[in-house]
């Protein structure tokens, strides 16, 4: 390029000072790490109730990503169902999940 070409950019654009140029913004992601321990005592709930992907993690201690990757296998003993397009988990059925895992464990 030569030394005119440059200058006759320089002028188009105008000084780098005051080109709109978006910042990079930080790719969101998912917390894909363990969740702390659940705040709630699971066994003072309704068995009625339903818990969140990211709750049933924490209760169980597993990571919300361990969670999605049994929702791809109809036969885990964990049972889930959607509701409006989203994963609920019923209480009982994580009581009867950490039942059976205490049962395991035991033999």
């Amino acid at each position: 390029m030569s030394d005119k070409d440059e200058k006759a950019a320089i002028e188009a654009l105008g000084p780098p000072s005051n080109r709109n140029i978006p910042r990079a913004t930080k790719r969101l992601r998912k917390n894909r790490g363990m969740p702390p321990p659940a705040t709630f005592d699971i066994d003072t709930l309704p068995g009625s109730s339903n818990l969140r992907p990211l709750e049933a993690a924490a209760v169980i201690r597993r990571t919300p990503g361990a969670l999605e990757r049994w929702r791809r296998d109809p036969n885990h003993p964990l049972k889930w169902r959607y509701v409006d397009g989203r994963p609920l988990y019923p209480v009982d059925a994580v009581r009867d999940y950490l039942a059976k895992c205490d049962k395991a464990t035991e033999d």
